[in-house]
């Protein structure tokens, strides 16, 4: 761990609300050295994914020329939202850091525990009903021809 990177996440919430974005930053680092920056602009840009961690890990993937960021960290203003946990994961990041809790940003209105509280009901259950199969043959076989693919790029 690294009090500076740490720092720089928190400097980049400051300059994010002083800019009128939400307060995050988020600093992915890879070998001691910070590879991309990323700050909220949800409402900025409206573009509800543009949370600082996305916005950091599509940018050291951009820089880095990789999907795959398993030699990389990730610095977090904030606990990771589900959103940014779930890209954390895809995109391999294998630690992450942050200062203040998801408790800590529930106070300031910015509450994930309905996200949190959906991922745990049935799908019958959860408040959008958009889990609804509609089965197709075609959407089969694009599976098919990537499987048969050999120079398909596994991920």
């Amino acid at each position: 761990m690294n009090d500076g990177f740490m720092q720089r996440a928190i400097d980049l919430s400051e300059r994010s609300v002083d800019e009128g974005g939400g307060p995050f930053g988020a600093v992915v680092v890879k070998d001691g050295e910070v590879v991309a920056e990323g700050t909220n602009r949800v409402t900025l840009d409206n573009d509800p994914t543009a949370h600082a961690e996305v916005r950091a890990i599509r940018k050291a993937c951009e820089i880095l020329g990789t999907f795959d960021l398993g030699d990389c960290e990730i610095y977090a203003s904030c606990e990771p939202c589900p959103m940014c946990l779930g890209a954390i994961y895809w995109s391999r990041i294998r630690r992450v850091y942050y200062a203040n809790t998801r408790e800590d940003a529930a106070r300031i209105r910015f509450s994930d525990e309905d996200i949190y509280d959906e991922f745990s009901r049935p799908l019958a259950e959860r408040r959008i009903v958009s889990l609804v199969r509609i089965s197709s043959a075609r959407a089969r076989d694009a599976f098919e021809r990537w499987i048969r693919k050999s120079d398909r790029t596994p991920y």
